[in-house]
C-alpha cells in the first residue's frame, strides 16, 4: 500500500475566479477576516505577497484545535487563476512527509469553480488521508465566496 496520496474537491462559488485567486495570491492575510472561525492569522515570513518563493505562515483551527503551518509559494499562474503551495513547517508535517496544495479557480457561468488538490506522502500506513483538511479548505472557500459576494 502506497504512502503517497492525492485528494481533490470542487467548490462552486458565486465570486469571479480572478477575485478568488487574487485573495490567495496577493491578500492571504485577509482570509482571517473572511473566514475567522477557521483562519486566525496569516503572515508573510519571506519575500513579497503574490510572488513565487515567498513564505506564508498560517494560524488556523483544524478538528477543533489551534494549529500552525508555513507554506512556500511554489507556482502562480495568473492566466489559469492557480497557485501551488508547499508546506515547509507546521503541525501537518507531524503526519506527512510532504504536503502540496494547489488551488485553481475556473470561471463557470456567473461564478466559478474552485478546484483544490492535495498531494502528500504519509509518514506511515497508520496516518489517515487528509479528508478533514480538505473539508476545511472547502468550508473556507465558501466563507471567502460569501465575503467576496456580499453587497
Amino acid at each position: 500500500m502506497s504512502l503517497y496520496g492525492k485528494l481533490e474537491a470542487d467548490v462552486e462559488i458565486k465570486a469571479p475566479a480572478n477575485k478568488f485567486h487574487e485573495v490567495f495570491c496577493s491578500r492571504p492575510h485577509h482570509i482571517s477576516t473572511m473566514s475567522p472561525d477557521k483562519i486566525q492569522a496569516c503572515n508573510l515570513h519571506e519575500g513579497d505577497l503574490g510572488k513565487e518563493g515567498s513564505v506564508i505562515g498560517w494560524n488556523y483551527v483544524h478538528d477543533g484545535e489551534a494549529k500552525v503551518g508555513k507554506q512556500k509559494v511554489e507556482a502562480i499562474d495568473p492566466v489559469n487563476n492557480s497557485i501551488t503551495l508547499k508546506l515547509i513547517e507546521g503541525d501537518v508535517l507531524k503526519q506527512y512527509k510532504t504536503f502540496v496544495s494547489k488551488i485553481q479557480a475556473t470561471p463557470k457561468g456567473n461564478g466559478s469553480v474552485v478546484h483544490w488538490t492535495f498531494e502528500y506522502e504519509k509518514l506511515n500506513q497508520s496516518v489517515a488521508h487528509p479528508e478533514t483538511l480538505l473539508d476545511l479548505a472547502v468550508q473556507m472557500s465558501k466563507d471567502i465566496d460569501s465575503y467576496l459576494t456580499q453587497a
